[in-house]
């Protein structure tokens, strides 16, 4: 099993930034697939942006795509995303997921372990 937990979110003003923090541990083997999602009150849970660790390939969602930044540690054992210029809309719970994947993907039903999340507000 692998465990995911969620730090860094807070609330800040439009063109902020934050930088979120994802701590795993358990199966390494499982967790060759990281990634951040968010979900807004009301909608669907939409992928941000993931790392394959094995190559450190990695892909943002078009909204993100050039303000936000995910990275992983050496020891490949924390996933970040550091978020700039934030907008209202990227106002959401943010989620951490992992799975063994194959690539890249943006598809909540592609991981299997998720974190409990951690909450940001950016305010206009």
């Amino acid at each position: 099993a692998v465990q995911l937990v969620e730090s860094g979110g807070g609330s800040v003003q439009a063109g902020g930034s934050l930088r979120l923090s994802c701590a795993a541990s358990g199966d390494s083997a499982n967790r060759n697939s990281m990634a951040w999602f968010r979900q807004a009150p009301g909608q669907e849970r939409e992928g941000v942006a993931v790392i394959f660790t094995p190559v450190r390939t990695t892909y943002y969602a078009d909204s993100v795509k050039g303000r936000f930044t995910i990275s992983l540690n050496n020891d490949k054992t924390t996933v970040y995303l550091q978020m700039n210029s934030l907008k209202p809309e990227d106002t959401a719970m943010y989620y951490c997921a992992a799975t063994l994947g194959t690539w890249v993907s943006l598809r909540p039903t592609d991981y299997r372990y998720w974190g409990q999340g951690t909450q940001v507000t950016v305010s206009s």
